[in-house]
């Protein structure tokens, strides 16, 4: 049996290592009795720098010779756009001829699945494609009318959450037999353990930390944030905020944490390799995104045995933190109440704080590499050891 990944991506957000991990996951648990092959396509060299730490079972089928990942351009939407473009048309008769030549029996498809998709028209039936919905979908007129029109070709839509299976049921994109939810293996216990002690952790800051993570864009609202950070230090004036993470908002972050005098009270302290160590220092971790699915942030914090206070953005925090039972929930992008849920965080017994943390601990064990292969296994037809 072969099973093809495609994920071309521009950026290195946390669906890379979701797809990394799916294909180690096949690797690890499938029955070695089985003939399986699994490999992933590299349509613009986006595999070359993570060559190294991936299974080397795992085959990288490389399209282009040339490089173009580190040129296509990628801040701003036009931007993005042209890059999207221009790897659909690069591609359009390499992945035709390649999936007609190798005939994969699976083609697991993220992020970038236009091209695939459309694909589709002349590929063989023995090639089964699984679309697999990373977040919550944007439907803008083309996306729903596209989708509608090869609903047909697609073996199988994946969810990330419940809610975001529920919202594709109601839109009638697809056939209800067709969608499922596959939860995506965020949580690597040796790689924790290997970060957790391997780097040198050190003692918790002399000031207490907030802190957050993601990409400094529009959808992970670091502004609302550090605009809400301004009426905490008035209060709590022995915090400081750290956020790592890197994107195009980043000077719009600093004209704002220099308007509102924070320089010496929110860092910002670009892309961390490791970001166990700050966490396990953290007081408690914020997620302030407008949207996330699932967002497995909050996961890596539950891990790090750190207290989370989160929005209730659509769709994955609430599931995680079970309606605040994990942890905390505000509501989205709602300044007031994200003040009103701090100060329960501050006023809170040591032991309603291991509860919510042990809470959390245990719904991660949803997003492990076993626990998403047995939900593949159930789609693809493998056999487990």
């Amino acid at each position: 049996m072969k099973i093809f990944y495609w994920s071309p991506f521009i950026s290195k957000v946390a669906t890379v290592s979701s797809v990394i991990r799916s294909a180690e996951s096949i690797i690890k648990y499938c029955d070695s009795n089985q003939n399986v092959t699994v490999s992933l396509i590299d349509a613009i060299g986006e595999w070359e720098s993570y060559k190294n730490n991936i299974n080397k079972k795992v085959e990288i089928i490389k399209l282009n010779n040339k490089n173009y990942f580190n040129i296509l351009p990628r801040d701003g939407f036009l931007k993005s756009r042209f890059s999207y473009l221009f790897i659909f048309f690069l591609n359009f008769f390499k992945l035709k001829n390649l999936l007609l030549e190798k005939k994969p029996n699976y083609l697991i498809i993220h992020l970038i699945t236009s091209l695939p998709i459309f694909l589709s028209i002349f590929k063989k039936k023995e090639t089964k494609i699984i679309l697999r919905v990373s977040g919550l979908p944007r439907l803008n007129m083309f996306r729903y009318l596209f989708w509608k029109l090869f609903s047909k070709k697609i073996y199988c839509v994946t969810c990330p959450t419940i809610a975001t299976y529920n919202h594709l049921i109601k839109q009638r994109i697809f056939d209800k037999e067709k969608i499922c939810v596959l939860r995506d293996p965020a949580v690597l216990l040796s790689d924790y353990v290997k970060k957790k002690f391997n780097d040198n952790i050190g003692t918790k800051n002399e000031k207490k930390t907030i802190l957050a993570i993601g990409r400094l864009t529009y959808q992970k609202n670091f502004s609302f944030l550090i605009s809400a950070f301004k009426k905490i230090n008035e209060k709590y004036p022995d915090y400081i905020l750290q956020i790592l993470g890197d994107g195009e908002k980043k000077n719009e972050l600093i004209n704002l944490i220099n308007k509102l005098n924070l320089q010496n009270k929110v860092y910002l302290l670009g892309h961390q390799k490791n970001v166990y160590r700050y966490l396990m220092k953290a007081e408690c971790f914020v997620l302030s995104s407008l949207w996330e699915d699932p967002g497995f942030v909050l996961l890596e914090a539950g891990l790090s045995n750190t207290t989370v206070i989160s929005s209730n953005c659509k769709n994955g925090p609430i599931e995680i933190l079970d309606n605040g039972n994990n942890g905390f929930l505000f509501q989205n992008n709602n300044m007031n109440d994200f003040l009103i849920k701090f100060d329960e965080f501050i006023k809170s017994d040591a032991n309603t704080l291991k509860y919510k943390k042990i809470k959390l601990k245990k719904n991660i064990k949803q997003f492990t590499l076993f626990s998403h292969f047995n939900s593949l296994n159930k789609i693809i037809k493998l056999k487990n050891i």
